[in-house]
């Protein structure tokens, strides 16, 4: 029997006679972190995904501790332009967040930390798992208190104050919506779009398979992130009007991946358009019911007039170090065209100062927020460039 399991209590369920658990999360790059314990080891980190079918360890040093058990390899297959990974399942295992515990589980370790998450979201990250909560419990996503509350599907009861509620469908693991729709003109195009918390982006749409969806007139070829095998490639543009459920969303920014980026995210038996993300999941307080098929959208009023905005510099960074005093900001790639590729900056240069700030006391969110806001603002840059120290300033500018 391994740690913690009692023989009477087997899969997902919440310690004692509770009903309700409440765990304290952090948004870090609009991705949902959650703190974690595996057969009693330190607190990890993971990424509460929807779009992730098992419980993935993509730090394995994370669970050296614990020694666990391999019985077999598998093959990871998801979003991204490289090879799929090769990982080790381990059996038999207990999972903690908070009031919540998970006995007798399957882990995924990938053999190498080859997704480098925690350079990507600026903190650590151990892991990333998602479906099995879900399924088990319902789920309220409260991105106001930065809570999520955990309800025994027996206990919950939906009432009105709680917000709209909406039909959702579980397929292959995965939550879809139909009550999402693009405004163009007179025309009025519906789509049945995956519901994403593992993605910091707002709607990502799908241009390939559906030829009624069209690049907006202006766009920038970027990195639109990183999935299991790799970078995911694409153009990003602006929406001039959405619906979602009751609500108007204006301007808003969509991505548009390559369709191999793209494909290998969802289901090939799945007719989807898309996907959407936190950046606009977090203007509402989100609750998924997988077990009644609905979910629950209640609008957080300060943030549903916040501007959508993407980064004004055409800087992407990535972090080294985990801590503070060790933590280092590196100049992953240089849009051309953009305000920093003009003023000079370069790639692998070091981020000393930003704005006489110094970095390493910044969170890549805090920067994130600085260098998307600001249109016409100037930026200015202390850079480490071979051993060197240089002086790089520039005006933010509003590219899409």
């Amino acid at each position: 029997m391994g740690w913690g399991q009692s023989s009477d209590k087997f899969g997902y369920f919440l310690t004692g006679r509770s009903t309700f658990a409440r765990v304290p999360f952090e948004l870090q790059s609009n991705l949902i972190i959650v703190p974690v314990t595996i057969n009693g080891s330190d607190t990890l980190r993971f990424i509460l995904d929807t779009g992730v079918s098992t419980t993935i360890i993509t730090d394995p040093a994370a669970v050296v501790k614990q020694k666990l058990k391999y019985s077999r390899q598998v093959k990871l297959v998801g979003a991204g332009d490289g090879q799929a990974l090769v990982a080790s399942v381990s059996g038999g295992n207990t999972l903690k967040m908070g009031r919540m515990m998970a006995t007798f589980q399957n882990l995924v370790v990938l053999e190498e930390d080859i997704l480098k998450l925690s350079e990507v979201v600026g903190t650590p990250i151990h892991g990333i798992f998602g479906y099995e909560i879900f399924n088990n419990f319902v789920v309220t996503i409260d991105f106001l208190n930065k809570e999520l509350l955990l309800y025994s599907p027996k206990s919950y009861k939906y009432r009105s104050y709680k917000g709209d509620k909406y039909p959702i469908v579980v397929e292959d693991t995965k939550p879809y919506t139909s009550i999402m729709a693009l405004v163009e003109n007179d025309r009025t195009l519906p789509l049945k779009v995956m519901i994403d918390t593992g993605a910091g982006h707002a709607l990502l749409l799908d241009k390939y398979d559906n030829r009624q969806i069209k690049l907006p007139e202006k766009t920038i070829r970027t990195q639109l992130g990183r999935g299991l095998n790799g970078i995911i490639s694409g153009d990003m543009g602006r929406i001039k009007k959405i619906k979602f459920g009751k609500h108007t969303l204006n301007n808003l920014i969509a991505s548009y991946p390559d369709s191999l980026s793209f494909g290998m995210k969802l289901s090939a038996n799945t007719e989807r358009q898309g996907n959407i993300g936190c950046e606009l999941l977090r203007r509402f307080i989100v609750t998924f019911n997988y077990n009644e098929q609905y979910m629950v959208l209640k609008p957080i009023r300060g943030l549903m007039k916040e501007a959508f905005e993407h980064d004004m510099s055409g800087v992407e960074i990535r972090t080294k170090g985990e801590k503070n005093s060790t933590r280092k900001y590196i100049i992953d790639n240089v849009v051309v065209g953009s305000p920093a590729w003009e003023a000079g900056v370069e790639e692998n240069d070091e981020l000393i100062f930003v704005n006489d700030r110094l970095t390493s006391e910044m969170t890549t969110s805090e920067m994130t927020r600085l260098l998307q806001k600001g249109d016409g603002k100037e930026v200015s840059f202390f850079v480490r460039r071979n051993g060197q120290i240089q002086y790089i300033k520039f005006k933010l500018k509003r590219m899409i």
